[in-house]
């Protein structure tokens, strides 16, 4: 911050200001860089996450992206999304698959802890077991094994 000349901050010409007339602002901002350019923003720089979403969440919203952009006629077909996205028709198929999981299966692997060591706790191959039936009781009960299977498979993983 720049401070205003002296004949604005009541000193006459050629004279410096007083303490009483100069005026210090303390501002706490960070810079930040979005995709216009460098630009200072409020307060103190936010803290960064560690670790990253797990894949298979990252599959399930782009499972529902997928759904929208063909519920909504950008893609006609699983096929076309196939062939824009550079993915097999079967990759297609196997992310889609994900929706056909019970509504709160789907928002337990949204909301998985970030991995921050090792692999993953949850893969879509695992879910793959869990697909087998489109029964929501059935689903959960098997969710509810594979979860206590990949929990000792990770303490495993851990020793």
């Amino acid at each position: 911050m720049t401070e205003a000349p002296p004949e604005e901050a009541g000193a006459t010409q050629g004279e410096a200001p007083t303490e009483e007339e100069r005026i210090v602002m303390r501002l706490e901002v960070h810079l930040a860089s979005p995709s216009h350019g460098m630009v200072f923003r409020d307060g103190p720089k936010p803290r960064r996450e560690r670790g990253h979403v797990p894949r298979v969440a990252r599959l399930l919203a782009l499972a529902h992206h997928f759904q929208a952009l063909l519920k909504h006629g950008v893609f006609g077909s699983q096929t076309e999304l196939a062939q824009v996205a550079g993915l097999t028709r079967a990759r297609i198929t196997q992310i889609m698959n994900l929706l056909f999981l019970a509504p709160d299966i789907q928002e337990e692997i949204l909301f998985l802890p970030r991995v921050t060591k090792e692999r993953d706790s949850v893969t879509e191959r695992d879910l793959r077991e869990v697909l087998k039936t489109l029964m929501w009781t059935e689903q959960r009960a098997r969710w509810a094994v594979m979860q206590s299977c990949c929990k000792a498979r990770g303490s495993d993983r851990a020793h």
